[in-house]
């Protein structure tokens, strides 16, 4: 067994090189002119480079003049720089290398809120050069055929799949087959000819909800749902026979979830698996026997396993995963010595290798980031030693400017340690104003280490940033998950306030300059913070937040949530709490139950487009705070969804921000009573 410890040391030791190196280039607090909000929310210029399977090529996206997203390839052999496809009206979104010449992507129209999106993303295909480019699928974003044979496109509902061969022009492609809003959809397999568009259908012995190929781009894994049963099926690959290989509950079931991951050049199933530890670890699993090996591969001390394995030369060369930050574990030992090298060459950044699948060319994919640094690309050459930029995500972000942050655990009152992210304005730690920042889900994993922006934002203008994985969190093991079922407004709110508190306690934050601010069930726990501890928070900022627990359940007669019936009658009683049973427990933690105990000043924003939590949530907390708080500020973005997708709004929403929080826990504050 392998055991990986969290690299919070390791991380810990950086951050205080980039602080000492930043102590000698930062200017005295308040002598630097604020850095522009657009240089945290706009779209990064340049995201996602991709190696070719044989190392030559790096495909990436960038931001064209015109604003729209294009992709563009860097041959490395010269290093000379072509765009292979780009619209007018519309982005290049997701892509992949389907060969050592071809790439697969589809498209989103980044100038359209949610509520204008158009969401079949068609399907396209072109060479590394910009030949060959062929339309496959329909999008609704662009009503015409750049090959013009609109009638032999597929429909809207092609998807790409993650995984499959990267060395031929036929690919497995997904065909949504949707329902109704509030029920997922099952995928139907097609064979894809990327060159001539012609596409076959692929038999499965049930509706199947998901697919996974395996290392030579085959069906071979698929998983199908019965009521809130989730079922596992293998195909033999010699008789095209499938059998059940596990089962378990989609939504509670993490103890005994079985997740897989990627098969291996050898037909070995990588999956993850807590197999009765607390946390769950990557394992081995034979597709022969249905068992899992008998020690995991790879198991992170307090932290679930969140990853994906690196291929190489016909094996696995090593595991990337997420402790505390993003991180690398090599088994391969050309691999740790190349990894070795790059460290020395760049000590202020944890340097993320990608090598290719079957290189032919000696060129690797570096990404180094840390806490104040945005992602940078680079690539190595394993030959020659050298070591050389091609991109930035964020140009213009200077780390010597952006703040210090820090992995830290704290005790709740009923003594579980809750991990959170303490993020403080560059050469200040004392008597801050401070931001609990909570995250959205709430059944996720909220935070990791590395730049970020609405916390980098806060810091750059002043404040403290403490970022808490409450209880039920995911990532941090079962039973920090399970802690947080049915704790809506009660114990997972206390962990909130409690980090405040010792935020508090340790000296980071002013006592009477604490706002609370969060999206989705952040703003939530926002409205519940000013309901609960309105001593403690001085202000809120909620945006697409929950206001009303019923609300998820029943809906209104003109706003519908996509949260699927599955969810609400399987999940949602035994992990929120049961619509009927526990009326008079989630009354008393709805906020638009408790809206006269919100006094606090409140800004308060929700899209109007908004699926997953509807506008009616904003628009009768609004209506119920109006007549008890002067001091709330009602933003409604109409065409905006559940969070903001256009630069636009978010530079907007967070310049509303900055001048809300001057104004009641900011330099404006001071005097005030």
């Amino acid at each position: 067994m392998r055991s990986y410890h969290p690299i919070r040391t390791s991380l810990q030791l950086l951050a205080a090189a980039i602080l000492a190196l930043a102590a000698c280039m930062t200017q005295p607090a308040g002598a630097a002119t604020p850095i522009p909000v657009g240089m945290f929310f706009n779209n990064a210029a340049f995201s996602s480079p991709q190696l070719s399977p044989d190392g030559s090529h790096v495909a990436m996206l960038a931001v064209g003049a015109n604003q729209r997203q294009r992709l563009g390839v860097v041959d490395l052999r010269d290093f000379s720089v072509k765009v292979v496809a780009e619209f007018r009206e519309t982005d290049v979104h997701d892509f992949k290398w389907i060969s050592d010449e071809r790439l697969l992507f589809n498209t989103q129209d980044s100038h359209l809120a949610q509520g204008d999106q158009r969401y079949g993303p068609g399907l396209f295909a072109v060479n590394r050069d910009g030949s060959n480019f062929r339309q496959l699928a329909r999008s609704q974003a662009l009503t015409y055929s750049i090959n013009g044979e609109a009638n032999n496109l597929l429909p809207p509902s092609i998807r790409m799949l993650e995984y499959g061969a990267q060395d031929s022009s036929t690919v497995y492609v997904a065909d949504l087959q949707f329902r109704a809003m509030d029920q997922p959809a099952d995928v139907e397999l097609l064979q894809l000819n990327t060159l001539n568009g012609k596409s076959a259908g692929f038999t499965s012995p049930t509706p199947m909800r998901g697919w996974l190929l395996d290392y030579n781009g085959q069906p071979r894994l698929a998983f199908s749902a019965n009521g809130d049963l989730m079922h596992v099926h293998l195909r033999d690959q010699a008789s095209g026979a499938w059998r059940e290989v596990a089962s378990f509950n989609s939504f509670t079931g993490a103890s005994k979830q079985f997740k897989p991951l990627a098969f291996g050049p050898d037909g070995v199933l990588y999956v993850t698996a807590q197999d009765g530890n607390d946390v769950s670890s990557l394992y081995r699993f034979d597709p022969a026997t249905g068992k899992l090996g008998d020690k995991p591969l790879l198991s992170l001390q307090g932290y679930d396993f969140r990853g994906r394995l690196i291929f190489g030369n016909g094996k696995l060369l090593g595991v990337r995963f997420v402790a505390d930050g993003e991180d690398t574990v090599w088994f391969d030992d050309n691999m740790k010595a190349i990894q070795q090298t790059i460290d020395k060459k760049l000590p202020h950044t944890v340097n993320l290798i990608m090598p290719a699948t079957r290189p032919s060319a000696p060129w690797m994919l570096v990404t180094a980031y840390s806490d104040r640094q945005p992602q940078v690309y680079m690539v190595y050459n394993t030959k020659t030693g050298s070591l050389q930029r091609i991109a930035e995500s964020h140009a213009g972000i200077k780390p010597s400017q952006m703040g210090r942050q820090e992995v830290v655990r704290y005790k709740a009152r009923d003594g579980l340690e809750i991990p959170a992210l303490l993020t403080l304005p560059a050469g200040q730690d004392k008597n801050l104003p401070l931001v609990m920042l909570v995250h959205g889900g709430p059944w996720v994993r909220g935070n990791q280490w590395g730049w970020e922006a609405q916390a980098q934002f806060l810091a750059s203008r002043g404040y403290a940033v403490l970022a808490p994985d409450f209880r039920g969190s995911t990532g941090y093991g079962g039973r920090h998950f399970q802690a947080g079922w049915r704790q809506w407004g009660m114990a997972m709110q206390d962990d909130i306030a409690d980090g405040a508190k010792w935020a508090i306690a340790q000296g980071y934050a002013a006592p009477a300059r604490v706002c609370i601010a969060g999206a989705s069930y952040g703003g939530y726990s926002t409205l519940m913070g000013l309901v609960k501890d309105p001593g403690l928070y001085r202000c809120g900022i909620a945006w697409a937040g929950v206001t009303d627990i019923s609300l998820l359940y029943s809906g209104h007669w003109r706003y519908a949530s996509d949260f699927s019936a599955e969810y609400k009658l399987y999940g949602m009683p035994l992990m929120v709490g049961d619509p009927v049973k526990d009326a008079e427990r989630l009354n008393a933690n709805s906020p638009l139950q408790q809206a006269a105990r919100i006094t606090r000043p409140l800004l308060l924003a929700h899209g109007g487009a908004d699926v997953r939590v509807p506008l009616v949530h904003g628009l009768k907390m609004r209506d119920a705070l109006k007549p008890v708080n002067k001091n709330l500020e009602w933003v409604e973005y109409e065409k905006e969804g559940h969070g903001w997708f256009l630069p636009d709004t978010r530079i907007d929403f967070w310049t509303r921000v900055e001048a809300f929080l001057d104004h009641h826990i900011g330099p404006a504050s001071q005097g005030q009573p």
